[in-house]
């Protein structure tokens, strides 16, 4: 069984691979924080497959993207305590050979690329990959493989978190799609603002990528938050939750 993990800005996402029969057997998600230690991860993870029944042989090799820099050093030596094993990290030097290619390797994030691998290795097409995470990202592949621009906007929860920090009356509001995009109260204009407000966002990002580039595009949308924006439309109904996770084992395997 292969294991990606993906740590994020929000979360620590735990996929286990199971290569045999080609499936994701099961994903586990750990707050992300940074003051993070070893033990805590030992303990949940230990936790976790005594409940599944689980022993630590059952996994081959592992994989980690990680944005939060401070948590490389912990899920490395966790893995190694853990596992047995060496995880692969990866880097820029993972890009080389991979069968997309991005203008700067150093400045691209490791889960970026790891959502831009899936998803050209699943179309072999130009697209774009919507991702609905901490941050709200478009990622555009042309199609030969090339990354010709990342767009980044501050995700849902962020928006949501800034405006309940940033205001003195204002109350934090369940992510919840209203009924109408006519707020009848404060949780109700906050709640319209924001997921109708975020629908012609992303729907207006296509299209402007689209007009400048003069090309459509395959649109595949992942992220934690992508399960709340079932109301775009046709266009954005290819939801892939596993998308960053699928990218990791790709990349770990291409280079290894």
């Amino acid at each position: 069984m292969f294991l990606s993990i993906d740590a994020g800005n929000s979360n620590i996402v735990f996929g286990f691979y199971q290569e045999v029969d080609d499936c994701w057997e099961e994903v586990l998600r750990i707050p992300t924080k940074k003051d993070l230690k070893v033990y805590n991860l030992e303990r949940k993870i230990a936790m976790y497959f005594l409940e599944k029944g689980w022993g630590t042989d059952r996994i081959d090799l592992i994989g980690i993207s990680t944005v939060v820099p401070d948590l490389e050093p912990v899920l490395i030596l966790f893995c190694q305590r853990f596992f047995g094993k060496d995880p692969y990290v990866i880097n820029e030097n993972s890009y080389e050979k991979l069968p997309v290619t991005a203008m700067n390797p150093r400045e691209i994030g490791s889960d970026l690329m790891a959502n831009i691998t899936a998803a050209y290795l699943q179309f072999k097409a130009a697209c774009i990959v919507v991702d609905f995470g901490t941050a709200l990202t478009f990622s555009v592949v042309d199609k030969d493989g090339g990354v010709i621009g990342v767009n980044i906007v501050p995700g849902i929860k962020t928006a949501i978190n800034s405006l309940f920090n940033n205001t003195a009356k204002l109350p934090k509001v369940e992510l919840k799609l209203p009924e109408s995009a006519l707020g009848k109260n404060t949780v109700h204009a906050i709640q319209a603002g924001i997921f109708y407000g975020y629908s012609g966002l992303v729907k207006g990002m296509v299209e402007a990528i689209e007009k400048e580039t003069g090309k459509e595009y395959q649109l595949l949308v992942t992220g934690g938050m992508s399960s709340l924006m079932g109301h775009l439309g046709d266009r954005f109904n290819n939801v892939d939750i596993n998308l960053t996770l699928k990218g990791i084992y790709a990349i770990t395997r291409l280079n290894l």
